[in-house]
């Protein structure tokens, strides 16, 4: 008895301990919005409309753009016969969507008020990853490669005030995932995932003035995010599971540590000095602790292949979209940033 009474009370002295832990997470889910009716498969990439307080979801295998109203939790539309959407650029001041899908070859326009089809701009089979210039108003998109059957890939530079494509850049590899601009300067990052390297490019030229490996056994670099001012480049690696931090001045390897797998998107929180990694089954949160210095802070149970993520920052939100499996309806889940 004065064994069980012992372990009772452990228990009981050690909750508060375990509750304060968990109110102190960096993340606090605070909804969910379900989205029924999708079948198993993948999401892609989010997109957000600030001021109008939507959000825009690619169901990559469903071959639909979810809708999504931030005030209320609640999906207010879908948008079907969309060719194996990837990632989407919203622009308030043309009141447009650019849909990048895959299956259809192009780039597609959409009005962001009634959804209906206004145009597109045609690229290579595969078209995936995006970057958004909004100083020129240029949309980079990665296309071409592996299911083009080509030794190289390329990034297509679409002009999104005319709907139109200026010119490609050919880049030597098959595989080209995630690509990052800097606003200070001409250069862009791109994740040369086929050669498990980082190229760098000035974005007026059409060449790589720089190719920086991963670490020794890191390898499959899909996701990629960027803190400019303090000029480190945070590289995502899937095979193993890690968090690459690049000087990118020179491409210095600054930390590797090991993360979640199969992350698809990587975000830097300027605001809370963290990155967040969408990967399977966790989403986990490092702390900068300065720009030469990262741990681990949390790791936050996710879902099968939740790997699509988004943080915005006005709304002191990060979303985590999570695809339908083994009878589980798909559902983005929402958090508020903690301090």
């Amino acid at each position: 008895m004065n064994r069980i009474l012992s372990l009772l009370f452990a228990i009981f002295i050690s909750y508060p301990a375990v509750a304060g832990a968990q109110d102190k997470a960096p993340l606090k889910q605070v909804a969910t919005i379900p989205l029924p009716g999708l079948k198993d498969g993948d999401f892609d990439h989010f997109a957000a409309d600030v001021e109008g307080q939507r959000l825009f979801l690619t169901a990559e295998e469903n071959d639909k753009l979810e809708v999504l109203d931030a005030k209320t939790n609640q999906r207010i539309h879908t948008m079907t016969d969309i060719k194996a959407p990837h990632a989407v650029l919203f622009r308030k001041d043309l009141k447009e969507l650019f849909v990048v899908e895959g299956d259809a070859s192009a780039v597609r326009i959409y009005d962001s008020e009634n959804f209906k089809p206004l145009g597109e701009v045609k690229v290579s089979i595969d078209a995936d990853s995006i970057a958004y210039d909004s100083a020129t108003n240029y949309l980079y998109v990665v296309n071409g490669g592996r299911e083009a059957h080509t030794p190289y890939s390329l990034i297509s530079v679409i002009d999104t005030n005319n709907s139109k494509k200026l010119r490609d850049i050919k880049i030597l590899t098959n595989h080209v995932e995630a690509i990052v601009l800097e606003k200070a300067g001409p250069r862009m990052f791109i994740n040369l995932t086929g050669k498990d390297a980082v190229g760098v490019m000035d974005r007026n030229k059409t060449a790589l003035s720089a190719t920086w490996p991963l670490p020794t056994g890191d390898k499959s670099n899909v996701a990629m995010a960027f803190d400019e001012a303090n000029h480190r480049l945070f590289v995502v690696a899937r095979t193993p599971g890690k968090l690459i931090v690049m000087n990118s001045d020179n491409g210095k390897v600054i930390a590797d540590l090991p993360a979640v797998g199969l992350v698809d998107d990587a975000v830097y929180d300027a605001q809370h000095k963290r990155i967040y990694l969408a990967g399977d089954q966790y989403l986990d949160v490092f702390e900068q602790k300065d720009p030469d210095h990262y741990a681990l802070l949390s790791r936050i149970p996710g879902a099968f292949r939740a790997k699509t993520g988004i943080l915005v920052s006005e709304w002191n939100r990060y979303y985590l979209a999570v695809p339908h499996h083994e009878g589980k309806e798909a559902e983005v889940r929402v958090y508020e940033v903690q301090p």
